[in-house]
């Protein structure tokens, strides 16, 4: 059976989100305290009940699942209520902005055996995915390091730096590439537009494996770029999301391969193919996906602690942002 569901956000991703989830789902209300922006999508949506309460949609007995696709600092609070009401929830990236915030929703999340889904949408994405195959099957050779390039000019936000806004996508992937989390984080930036908003953040990563990975974060750059390489003993991946056909590149050939050498120049042979990606639309996988676990229940929680591997990540950089670059260790056991 279908499960029933409501929508919270009806911004620019929210939209579509929204579009999506009725789609997929048993679209019972949306929620938004814009009410111009409520009549629009209640016209696209009929069956669904239009509120500007949060209140209404948690009252409803009948309603499954929420789903939170508000401005960031408003995801913790939103979150934490439709659980404490008994609902499963999908929630938009990053579901809280501090450690403490996230493990208080994991733990809500496991008590009441409900869904707690962060919509690390790059995840569902079948580029990163096949990424993912390469990197579990060994095909690249032992990774060595991982390193993601996020930039565009825009969109400039004030309520979330780089990190935060750009960041969680690549620290997502990364994590989930590898599989562990950092022993070490560094992150270094500048706010050039607005005090206290870093808009252009470097980070470094270094993991217990002794593999590391790095992250270029800004939204002031003349190329957009959504570009994710994995370095492996073997052959090297590239995803490169700005690609139309060419998502996923395998290089064959390794960082020391036998090489002809001309003076200071080195040059290696190899193949370079680039597999076919299938073109389904990652947030439609991402929603089948939480809907599944609707009705199939949480399980193991993965996706809950996968959120708070990222958001532990994501709050360890931002100490070091703000001690200017100084490297952050995990606590000792």
């Amino acid at each position: 059976m279908t499960p029933r569901v409501a929508h919270a956000g009806l911004g620019q991703w929210g939209a579509n989100v929204v579009r999506v989830a009725g789609e997929l789902a048993d679209l019972a209300w949306v929620c938004d305290r814009d009410e111009a922006a409520l009549a629009r999508f209640a016209g696209r949506h009929p069956q669904a009940r239009a509120t500007t309460s949060f209140d209404d949609v948690l009252g409803d007995a009948s309603v499954e699942a929420v789903i939170v696709a508000t401005p960031v600092p408003t995801h913790f609070d939103l979150a934490r209520r439709a659980l404490e009401a008994g609902k499963h929830v999908f929630v938009e990236k990053p579901p809280a902005m501090r450690s403490a915030e996230m493990e208080e929703l994991v733990a809500l999340a496991r008590d009441r055996d409900l869904v707690l889904m962060p919509g690390h949408l790059l995840l569902y994405h079948p580029g990163v995915r096949m990424l993912k195959e390469l990197v579990d099957s060994g095909a690249l050779g032992d990774v060595l390091c991982v390193y993601g390039n996020r930039q565009n000019l825009g969109t400039i936000r004030s309520h979330e730096n780089a990190l935060w806004s750009l960041g969680v996508h690549d620290l997502s992937v990364i994590l989930w590439l590898l599989g562990e989390e950092p022993s070490e984080v560094v992150a270094h930036g500048s706010a050039f537009l607005q005090a206290g908003v870093e808009d252009v953040v470097f980070c470094f990563l270094r993991f217990p494996s002794g593999r590391v990975a790095h992250m270029h974060l800004s939204w002031l750059d003349p190329h957009k770029m959504r570009k994710m390489t994995v370095v492996g003993r073997e052959k090297m991946a590239v995803f490169d999301d700005m690609e139309l056909e060419r998502k996923v590149t395998v290089y064959d050939k390794a960082p020391w391969e036998p090489a002809e050498t001309y003076g200071e120049w080195r040059t290696r042979t190899g193949d370079i193919f680039s597999p076919k990606v299938a073109t389904d639309e990652p947030l439609r996988l991402e929603l089948e996906h939480f809907l599944r676990l609707v009705t199939e229940g949480p399980g193991d929680h993965r996706e809950a602690l996968d959120g708070l591997m990222v958001v532990r990540a994501l709050d360890r950089l931002t100490d070091s942002l703000r001690a200017q670059g100084e490297a952050t260790l995990p606590a000792r056991a």
